[in-house]
């Protein structure tokens, strides 16, 4: 039984999801392949995309999706989560959780007898990453390009990190000192980049980051968790925003891309966001698109 944690979990299956994930799309998988499947949604964190997108798709594949927050289980009260995931695995066929600490989805695989999904935690962000590289592909047909990452090194940089050492993409990262994606993960990326004959340059000019890029991609400066370090990060990401001046060292045909929710003329100008290198609006779509592959990948 698998699990989805991290990117570095499906390593080697990366290509095959994007390809279920394309295929579901262009409407080439019919029918209700996880008629009769539930799924329990654990949502630790709001979310907009991430609780749409699983719910509708697993809607769309024939299944039912049970959303519970903190409020409707009683792990929100204290329970331990092995107790949860031991009954959860009773009465569902997959939990997809969307988790504060990256510990306690590792402690929800370890007890429960269901595969689980990680939704996003504070380590990584796997179900995104795989919607961005559907992106790109539809964007440029390949992975050939230069990814550049501007801003906080958080989980969605993390698994960025790795998903593109698997696809043998070269990325940058630039980040302002002290904000740097986990170390292990440099290390596991740098690894399976080497293999691929790739690169990962991890930077404090953001400028490096961005010459020559295919792709643009930043995240909010303040996510989750971080409001009470609001002023010290926006004093400390100050030179770090996609605006125009930084577009214009990439690639012309470059794209834009953010996770959303975004902050306009923080950690990216309206110009940008909502100019014709943007693909947000696409790529927030293809959350759909990816979630369904997931789900009939781990799940079927």
């Amino acid at each position: 039984m698998k699990s989805l944690l991290s990117i570095f979990d499906i390593k080697d299956e990366v290509l095959e999801i994007l390809g279920l994930a394309k295929d579901f799309k262009e409407k080439k998988i019919q029918g209700k392949p996880l008629e009769d499947k539930n799924l329990a949604m654990i949502f630790q964190k709001s979310s907009t995309r991430t609780r749409v997108s699983f719910e509708v798709g697993m809607n769309q594949l024939g299944g039912n999706a049970l959303f519970l927050s903190n409020d409707d289980i009683q792990m929100g009260r204290g329970e331990p989560i092995s107790d949860t995931a031991k009954v959860l695995s009773r009465y569902v066929d997959g939990i997809m959780i969307r988790a504060i600490e990256h510990a306690d989805v590792v402690e929800l695989v370890e007890e429960a007898d269901i595969p689980i999904i990680s939704g996003l935690t504070n380590l990584e962000h796997p179900c995104q990453v795989l919607t961005d590289m559907l992106t790109v592909h539809e964007n440029f047909g390949n992975f050939n390009g230069k990814f550049s990452y501007v801003g906080d090194g958080n989980n969605v940089c993390n698994s960025l990190l790795l998903i593109c050492a698997c696809l043998g993409m070269d990325i940058a990262v630039g980040c302002p000192k002290g904000y740097e994606p986990n170390k292990e993960i440099i290390k596991k990326a740098n690894k399976i980049a080497e293999k691929n004959n790739s690169y990962v340059i991890i930077t404090d000019d953001v400028k490096v980051a961005v010459k020559h890029a295919s792709v643009v991609y930043t995240d909010v400066w303040v996510s989750m968790g971080d409001e009470k370090d609001q002023n010290k990060r926006k004093k400390d990401f100050k030179k770090y925003q996609v605006n125009e001046e930084l577009m214009n060292l990439a690639d012309k045909d470059a794209i834009f891309m953010h996770c959303l929710p975004a902050i306009r003329g923080e950690e990216v100008s309206g110009e940008v966001i909502d100019g014709p290198h943007s693909v947000v609006i696409d790529q927030a779509e293809n959350r759909l698109h990816t979630q369904k592959a997931v789900l009939y990948y781990f799940l079927k």
